[in-house]
């Protein structure tokens, strides 16, 4: 199929674009274009204008900042992954990029772009969930930061208004010789997950100091396990407890469609979120699988 007839517009600048929002009618911003051209292509959205921000000046870098990992709005996703300092800094943003899609995706999509589809399958999206991510907004009235746990609106609905756009991602960053694991559960490598499970674990004195468990595309959000986190604080690693309170996944209110029905959701997130804890807690190797029991 082929997009339908809008007018192309690319600023230059941060303000350039934001001023094109505020004064264009059913405007689309263009970033990657690896969610929006498909769903041009199938008409799920019929703009006027598209707005195009891959000429914008400031939007793409990765550094590290005041134990925090900022990363522009226009990053691509391949440049995550060949970045020495997210692999050393962030491994789960690491060890999730390899999920996403194929090369061809990688090489085009943005964080950004993203996090602004949000699709609660989405592996960037689970990462942002996980580390506790901010999102900074650019406004007719200036900056401002969005703490990602209130950034989903709804399904597929960033909490921005109609004349703002992302310009950067803030990850607080975990110290030094945590664990991370990231798994998900899909068709086929490369397609989105059916549901996704990222851990990060602080342990001290061989019991854990810090937990943090997130499960993606059980519901319209990414879901950030606290039952688990909370039971699991405290106590020594063992397969045992991850098994036990993992359980509690069972009661997230979880989404059904043609993938997966609602309960098959939930055997999926107690499976993968004892499956991450245990790969990062080093009891489980690292080898490929292929189906959750």
């Amino acid at each position: 199929m082929k997009p339908p007839p809008f007018q192309y517009h690319d600023p230059k600048t941060v303000a350039e674009a934001v001023g094109l929002l505020g004064t264009l009618d059913n405007a689309k911003v263009l970033a990657g274009g690896q969610s929006l051209m498909p769903m041009l292509n199938m008409r799920f959205v019929l703009p006027d204008h598209v707005i195009d921000l891959n000429l914008v000046e400031g939007l793409s870098y990765i550094r590290e900042a005041g134990g925090t990992l900022e990363i522009g709005a226009m990053t691509r996703q391949r440049d995550l992954e060949f970045s020495d300092l997210v692999k050393a800094k962030c491994p789960l943003m690491h060890e999730a990029i390899m999920h996403i899609g194929h090369r061809q995706t990688r090489n085009r999509g943005t964080i950004g772009g993203s996090l602004c589809h949000l699709d609660p399958s989405a592996e960037l999206v689970s990462v942002a969930a996980a580390h506790d991510a901010t999102v900074a907004v650019a406004g007719p009235n200036g900056t401002r930061e969005i703490a990602f746990r209130d950034f989903p609106a709804g399904y597929l609905t960033p909490a921005i208004e109609l004349n703002e756009i992302v310009t950067a991602i803030r990850i607080p960053l975990w110290p030094a010789g945590h664990k991370s694991a990231f798994i998900e559960f899909s068709r086929r490598h490369g397609d989105f997950a059916i549901v996704s499970a990222a851990a990060l674990l602080q342990v001290d004195g061989g019991k854990i100091s810090r937990a943090s468990v997130t499960v993606g595309g059980v519901a319209v959000a990414p879901v950030r396990a606290t039952e688990v986190e909370q039971a699991i604080t405290g106590q020594a690693p063992s397969s045992a407890l991850f098994a036990k309170a993992c359980e509690s996944c069972r009661g997230i209110e979880a989404m059904s469609d043609i993938h997966a029905s609602s309960d098959y959701r939930q055997h999926l997130a107690a499976v993968l979120s004892r499956r991450a804890l245990e790969k990062a807690a080093g009891l489980a190797d690292n080898a490929p699988w292929n189906r959750p029991h």
